[in-house]
Order: structure tokens, then C-alpha cells, then sequence
């Protein structure tokens, strides 16, 4: 087929027909077969996907998870076999269980697949037929009817008052009024192309004949398949943290393993074999083998706890990245919005009211005309039809008014269709006593230009200057305010006209009201918008609806100022957008709240404008055109129930409720556990640095040394339960008050790492103090005693003085006084059962000899006690002076 430069709804229906080389009768079977082997099933093309056995090996290429095997070898070299078998049991399950969270990361192209029309009518061979879907080709000729799903991308041919919801694909709640008129607009967006119909959208009312321009990959939304193919996901903050700290850690250990194994065999008093286990334990004791672990739990218990706010993760590092987001661009309709049309003003002799002030029934001239002169039909639980329509009907029937057996009553005997031109839909309807009222809706414009009378009360008089004066004032500031405004007419006939032309019959007519309606904003999400404010998130509306009707909603919720000075408030629409070169946009994204009218690239393209500035960014969408932006950015916010199952499946978390408030929820989540994770990782992190200290300053004084064992057991029993229950405390007091940590903070930020080096170096200086303690205070003559009881004390100080730290990683900068010692009983349970497992070592017969230590005394233990309570008062000193020079809260 021969090109054309136009877009196919600048193009008139016969150069179409001829570019498609197709007629109206259809295209024959032969044209048909050809076809399809020249272009394909109308099918969406999905990327290879990954198996299981991939997903699962590509866990193991975290370098953190590479340290955790290595320590694992290190462990198994020396001898401690069990170690090394637990440590490579929580590589598995980790990897495991990150398998199982991601294995449906990828079912976009799936999704969009099944949303598909099964059959579709077309004419072939002169004959209307039925096919299925996927086996139209470009070319073939379509009918649409009500209630049909579009097939393909269609240019119309015809369109008898036929109307096509494309929210899902535009994010426009209201459906469109097709036309087969040619546009010579450029550059539409696809919202104002009324002479298309897109694959995938719904027919709500009227009939439609359209050629095919697009199949399968070809389509708008074959588009947005092949951008969810190509689109690369972002790594989260959480996995850039750990993979900088996997780095970091890594130098740490080597360097440290060197000097220490190099150092050793320059003094000559030790043997290649004895330093290559001193520094086997430096590494394992530089290491952090719970961490990975430890985050894993930490983020499965946010989710659950989110969970039960309806917040449902489907990645794990999805719950720490809502806490450290700066930005979240927010889909309006369905997300913001009910997505659904509701009736807010009536204005009615000469007063405009509330739609909840309006006690109106179906004696009402205005009742009347609203469920007369509309096509919602009663099915069993709900309506169907044209939103705008339903919503007139919802109206009354939330005044338990008889509405269906009115409407049966009163049955339509003639009809003169709604038309995109006059913008006027007129019935008649048989009434009480034999009469027939002729009703009309429309544009107020239009359908004031055929009115002479006017009803006022229960009485008619003739229209003046002033009714239509107040009338088109009313019209102009209900638009303002962004609502969608009918008008209603009517006149009493004696019979059904033979001429039923708009000409001859829409004249004379009665004025009754106006009625103005709107997609509301959900009742909750003000609220939600402006604690998002307060914690310093700015809200971002971006919707392929109306610009006047987005920056009204806008206000409403509070998204946008009603100020006059709102120099970051700016409204665009998607043209505008077009016509900013990216520096242009860069400079001016920050002052942008709403964004109208615009296109699935257009928000992919403001999400990575957020990105540049090393903003962190959530995306919230329901629609196919969401998908590719929700995938871009930092974290997918889907919904889910008005949202596609493309829009689910390309999300990080899905809120079950369609709820704007339970994001609000998720971020407080989302930061209490980034601020858990900072709480164990300081906690690990200082007293792995103890340990580190100890066995380097003990090497360099050339002394005995822990050995091996008893690093390997402080390790698992001080690391790993204690760190868990530190991620589970509740969330502290001011959490929502504190500024977005943004991209460039890590878990290392907010005074954490000179945290964890003042801390581990106490930890190790309080350690070998009582090593020295011992060695100058013996309660035996013999020098192999005396050391050996001074390697004891050292190993349970080491050991205690960890989980007397453990009381301090409660809170980072605040007392252990003011948060609650014992409020969080798993860890309670946690520090007791730790204790335990340590003392057991030294207290238990038989132990002594596999953990080489000896048996010590009431005075000994109160030594070593009273060191490693001395972590507590040093700590709590260091935090007051934080508190009250540096971090002041």
C-alpha cells in the first residue's frame, strides 16, 4: 500500500479507502488471505520471556550476595562447615523468595493480549460477517454497534450518533462524539482525532463503519506494547544502596585481610596457615551475613502491614522506595477523580443550586426531561450507557425515585438523533391524557437559539433578554468551574411529526434548567494530597482530560494554589509540552503541576525530566496509557479496580481500593522502613567494626586473638535475630514531618555512618580494655590461664556489648528513653534468646573446649557486664550532644 505523508484523520474517507485499497463492500477472501500473510494476526507481539531458571541465577549477581558465598567459602575453609551451610541456606531462600516476588514483574504484553475483542463484524465479499479479532486485516470494513469493543485502528466512514469511551487509552473520562468530517489539525492528540477509533476502546452508543488503518503492533496501543518492550526499568534507591555498600564493604574487607595477613607474617610470630585463618576472621567478621536477609524480612513484614491498608506490593523494594519519593504524577480520572459523571449543580427558576439541595422528583418538568431524553438502559444491578446520560438517571435513583417504570410509562415514540454539529439530541414521548411532550437536550448554546418560552414555577411565559442574560452567565461560570453543562427544553405536539428533521421540529421550545455535572475528585484525596505537602511531596496531575477541567479538579484537591501568586502551579496542555525542547522543559518542570491533554510519551517524558533533576518519582495510573510511565518511574503505583491489567502487571504496587489516601499510608510505611533498615544496618555494621578493631589491634600488639569459632558464633547470634526485631519497630513520632530523602541519600546518610564508626570503635576499645583489665587483674598464676580467661572475657564483652547496642539502634538520634525500651516484645524476645545462646557457650558444660573458653567467675562476669553496658551510657551521651548541635528535632 502506497504511503501518505497526512495522518490518517487529515485525510478524507476516499483517500483512505484508496491508500487502504479497500471499498465499501469489503474486501474479498483472496484480498483477505494475502493480507494476512503480508502483515500478520492482529495480534500483540510479546518479548522473549525469562524462565524461572534465569530469574533464579540472576539473583546470585547482586555483589552482596557474591560477598555472602564468598564468606560462606571462608567459613567452610575454616572449618566451620555448619556456618557456611546456614550462610549459604539464607543465599538460597533469599534468592528464592526474590524469584517468587518478581515472576509476574513481566505480564504486561500478556495483559494487553487478553483485553483484545474476541469477534468483531466486518463486510467481506459484499456480506456482513463475523470474525475473530485477530483475523482483521488492514482494509477490512468494520461495524461498530453499541457495546462493541473497537477491533483495530479504524478511520470512520460513517458515524450515526455514535460515541467511544477511550479512557483507558486517553484518560478521558467522557466518551467522544465521533464525526467522519476530515481534520486538518496537526499534531492532535489522540484524544481530538474523532475521526478514529482505536483498538480496544468501547462503543457506549450509535453505529459506526470504519476501515481499517492499523492492526496488531501498528495500533496506538501496539505502540504502547512495543514502549513497554523497550522501556528499561529503573533500579530503586534501595538497590543502589545496597549494591554502593556491596562495593564499599568489599575494599573494606580486602584491604583490611591484607594488612592484617601481610602485617602478621612480618613479625614472624605466626605461621602462613594460623594468619590466613586471623584473617579469614577479619572477613567474616567485616561482613555482614544477615544483611541481605535481614532487608528481605524487613521489607516482606512492610508489605504485609501494607497489605492490610490495601497497599498490595507485588516487588519487594517497591515498600522502601514510596518512602523516599519526591514526586508522584497522578492520573486524574479514576485516581483523583470517581471516573464516573455525577450531577453537582441544577439551575432551575432562576436559582442555582447544590445537586444535594435540589429536591426534585419525576413531577418535575426537569426530572422528566432528564430520563426521557436519554438511551441508559436498566440492567439488573447498574446502568448502561453514555456516562453523561447514566449519570442523569443515577440522579433520581439515589431519590429512590421510580425511574425505570416511569421511563416504561412513558414510552419514546420518535427520535431526532444526537448530531456532533448541533450538539442536540430531541424525543417524543407519550404522556398523560394522550398528549405527546416533544424534550430536548444539549448544548445550551445551541439549544437556547430555538427557545421562546421559559417555565417559571408551574407556569410558561415568554423568554426575555435578562432570562437569557442570567442563563448564559449561569452557562459561562458553571464551564468555569470545569463542569460539563446540559440544557433542557421541551414542547407539548399533538402527534408524532412525519418531518422529523431538526429544522422543522427543534423550534419553539420551552426553557426548563441547566444541569452541570462533573467526574468528582474522590472525597479523600484532598486530605491525602495535603499530608503529601506536608511531608514534602509534591502531587502532579497529569490526564489526557480538558485543561480547564484538570486545573479545576486541580484546585479542588489543593494540587494547584487559588492564589494569584502561583508561579509553581502552571497548567500546560500536551501541544505546549510538544513545543518545549527538552532544556526547555528541564528548566521549567519544577513550576508544572498539571499537565492536560496529553499523550503515553508525554508522560514517560515527564517522569525522566523528574529523574534528571535526582528526583525520586511514583507514578499512579489505571489506564493502557499509563503503562509505559509506570514502568519509567521509580515505583508504579497501579489500581486496583478501575485499573487495565496492563496497568497492574507494569506496576511495583497495586492499591486494591483505588484509594489516593492509601498512598499516603504506604509512604509513611514505605519511610518507617528505610528508617528500620538504617536502624539494623547501623547496628550490624558498628559491631562488625568492633569486632574488625579488635582482631587488627590485637594482631598489631602481637597478642593472642579470638579465635575463629567465637567471631562465627558472635556473629549468628548477635547479628541476626536482634537485627530482625530492629525491623519491626514501630515508625517514630514525626516521621511524616521530615523532607523526602530523594535519590541521592543512602543508608548510610542522616548522620549513620559517623554513627557506625564512633560506635564500632567503642565497641572495640570497650572490648580490649577488658582484655587488658584481665591480663593486668588475673585470678590465676598461670600465663596460659590468665589468657586464656583474658580471650574469655574479651569474647562474651565483644558478644554482650553488642546487644546492650541493640537498646541503642532502637532510635538513631533520640533517647532509648523517649522511644520505649521493651515496646517492641519481639525484640524483647530477640535480645533474651541471643543472650542466652552466648552465655550457654561459656556456662554449659561441654562447650568450653569447642569454643575455646574457660569458666568464669561472679567478679569476671561483673566486669564483663559492666563493659558492655558502658556502650549504653557512651552512646546516649554522643546522641545528646547530637541532638542538641547537630540534628536538633
Amino acid at each position: 500500500m502506497k504511503t501518505n505523508q497526512k495522518a490518517p484523520y487529515q485525510q478524507s474517507v476516499t483517500d483512505t479507502m484508496q491508500q487502504m485499497k479497500s471499498q465499501k463492500t469489503g474486501l474479498t477472501t483472496q484480498e483477505v488471505r494475502e493480507r494476512r500473510d503480508q502483515f500478520g494476526l492482529n495480534k500483540l507481539q510479546a518479548k522473549r520471556r525469562t524462565t524461572l531458571l534465569e530469574k533464579f541465577i540472576a539473583q546470585f549477581k547482586d555483589l552482596m550476595i557474591i560477598i555472602l558465598i564468598v564468606a560462606a567459602i571462608i567459613a567452610g575453609i575454616a572449618g566451620e562447615h555448619v556456618d557456611a551451610i546456614i550462610i549459604l541456606a539464607v543465599v538460597i531462600l533469599n534468592a528464592i523468595f526474590g524469584v517468587f516476588q518478581e515472576s509476574k514483574a513481566e505480564n504486561a504484553i500478556d495483559s494487553l493480549k487478553q483485553m483484545s475483542a474476541a469477534m468483531a463484524t466486518v463486510l467481506r465479499n459484499g456480506e456482513s460477517t463475523s470474525v475473530k479479532s485477530e483475523d482483521i486485516v488492514p482494509g477490512d470494513i468494520v461495524v461498530l454497534e453499541a457495546g462493541d469493543v473497537v477491533p483495530a485502528d479504524l478511520r470512520l466512514i460513517e458515524a450515526n450518533s455514535l460515541k467511544i469511551e477511550e479512557a483507558a487509552l486517553t484518560g478521558e473520562s467522557v466518551p467522544v462524539n465521533k464525526q467522519v468530517e476530515t481534520i486538518t489539525d496537526s499534531d492532535l492528540p489522540l484524544g481530538d482525532r474523532k475521526n478514529l477509533g482505536f483498538m480496544n476502546s468501547n462503543v457506549t452508543s450509535g453505529r459506526g463503519v470504519g476501515v481499517v488503518i492499523g492492526t496488531g503492533m501498528n495500533t496506538e496501543v501496539g505502540k504502547i506494547a512495543h514502549m513497554l518492550n523497550t522501556t528499561e526499568e529503573s533500579t530503586t534507591p534501595l538497590q543502589e544502596n545496597l549494591k554502593s555498600l556491596g562495593k564499599m564493604l568489599t575494599v573494606l574487607i580486602l584491604v583490611i585481610a591484607v594488612i592484617v595477613f601481610g602485617m602478621g607474617l612480618f613479625r614472624g610470630q605466626e605461621t602462613v596457615i594460623n594468619m590466613l585463618l586471623t584473617a579469614i576472621s577479619l572477613a567474616v567478621a567485616a561482613i555482614p551475613e544477615g544483611l541481605p536477609a535481614i532487608v528481605t524480612v524487613t521489607l516482606a513484614l512492610g508489605t504485609q502491614q501494607m497489605a492490610k491498608h490495601r497497599a498490595l506490593i507485588r516487588k519487594l523494594p517497591a515498600v522502601e522506595t514510596l518512602g523516599s519519593t519526591d514526586i508522584i504524577c497522578s492520573d486524574k480520572t479514576g485516581t483523583l477523580t470517581q471516573n464516573k459523571m455525577t450531577v453537582e449543580k441544577v439551575f432551575l427558576n432562576e436559582k442555582l443550586q447544590d445537586s444535594a439541595d435540589a429536591n426534585l422528583g419525576l413531577n418535575d418538568r426537569i426530572a422528566q426531561l432528564m430520563v426521557l431524553n436519554n438511551d441508559t438502559k436498566f440492567q439488573e444491578d447498574q446502568l448502561a450507557g453514555d456516562p453523561t446520560e447514566t449519570a442523569l438517571v443515577s440522579f433520581y435513583l439515589t431519590k429512590d425515585q421510580p425511574v425505570q417504570n416511569f421511563v416504561d410509562a412513558h414510552k419514546r415514540l420518535a427520535e431526532i438523533p444526537f448530531d456532533s454539529e448541533r450538539k442536540l439530541m430531541s424525543t417524543f414521548n407519550q404522556m398523560e391524557n394522550g398528549q405527546i411532550m416533544m424534550t430536548m437536550k444539549g448544548a445550551p448554546d445551541q439549544l437556547m437559539q430555538r427557545v421562546t418560552h421559559i417555565q417559571d414555577g408551574d407556569d410558561v411565559r415568554d423568554i426575555t433578554d435578562q432570562d437569557r442574560q442570567l442563563i448564559s452567565q449561569t452557562n459561562h461560570d458553571l464551564a468555569t468551574q470545569a463542569l460539563r453543562v446540559l440544557a433542557f427544553a421541551y414542547r407539548m405536539v399533538d402527534e408524532v411529526p412525519k418531518d422529523l428533521t431538526s429544522a422543522a421540529q427543534e423550534r419553539d421550545m420551552t426553557f426548563v434548567g441547566l444541569i452541570g455535572m462533573i467526574d468528582p475528585e474522590r472525597p479523600e484525596v484532598a486530605q491525602a494530597v495535603a499530608e503529601a505537602k506536608s511531608a514534602g511531596i509534591k502531587s502532579v496531575m497529569i490526564t489526557g482530560d480538558h485543561q480547564d477541567t484538570a486545573q479545576a479538579i486541580a484546585k479542588r484537591l489543593g494540587i494547584i494554589g487559588r492564589g494569584k501568586d502561583q508561579s509553581q502551579d502552571q497548567v500546560i496542555n500536551g501541544a505546549q509540552l510538544d513545543e518545549m525542547s527538552d532544556p526547555q522543559f528541564d528548566d521549567q518542570v519544577e513550576d508544572i503541576a498539571v499537565y492536560a491533554r496529553v499523550a503515553p510519551e508525554h508522560k514517560v517524558r515527564i517522569v525522566k525530566a523528574w529523574q534528571k533533576k535526582g528526583k525520586v518519582v511514583a507514578m499512579t495510573g489505571d489506564g493502557v496509557n499509563d503503562a509505559p510511565a509506570l514502568k519509567t518511574a521509580d515505583i508504579g503505583i497501579g489500581m486496583g479496580i478501575t485499573g487495565t491489567e496492563v496497568s497492574k502487571e507494569a506496576s511495583d504496587m497495586v492499591l486494591a481500593d483505588d484509594n489516593f489516601a492509601t498512598i499516603v499510608t504506604a509512604v509513611r510505611a514505605g519511610r518507617k522502613v528505610f528508617s528500620n533498615i538504617q536502624k539494623s544496618l547501623q547496628y550490624l555494621l558498628s559491631a562488625n567494626l568492633g569486632e574488625v578493631m579488635t582482631l587488627f589491634i590485637m594482631t598489631m600488639m602481637g597478642w593472642e586473638i579470638l579465635a575463629p569459632v567465637q567471631i562465627l558464633w558472635i556473629n549468628l547470634v548477635t547479628d541476626t535475630f536482634p537485627a530482625i526485631a530492629l525491623g519491626v519497630e514501630p515508625a517514630e513520632p514525626g516521621i511524616m514531618k521530615r523532607k523526602p530523602r530523594g535519590r541521592s541519600s543512602n543508608f548510610l546518610s542522616g548522620g549513620i555512618m559517623s554513627n557506625i564508626l564512633y560506635q564500632g570503635f567503642f565497641e572495640g576499645l570497650i572490648t580490649l580494655a577488658v582484655y587488658a583489665f584481665a591480663i593486668m587483674n588475673p585470678v590465676h598464676s598461670s600465663d596460659a590461664l590468665i589468657h586464656a580467661d583474658a580471650l574469655t572475657m574479651a569474647y562474651a564483652t565483644l558478644g554482650l556489648i553488642q546487644l546492650f547496642h541493640a537498646f541503642n539502634s532502637k532510635t538513631i538520634h533520640q533517647s532509648i528513653f523517649r522511644v520505649g525500651l521493651f515496646k517492641n516484645k519481639f525484640f524483647n524476645w530477640a535480645l533474651l534468646g541471643s543472650t542466652i545462646l552466648l552465655i550457654a557457650t561459656i556456662a554449659v558444660p561441654g562447650f568450653n573446649e569447642m569454643f575455646h573458653v574457660t569458666n568464669l567467675n561472679v567478679s569476671q562476669w561483673l566486669v564483663v557486664v559492666f563493659g558492655g553496658f558502658m556502650i549504653v551510657v557512651i552512646t546516649e551521651v554522643v546522641k545528646y550532644i547530637q541532638r542538641h548541635f547537630f540534628h536538633k528535632q
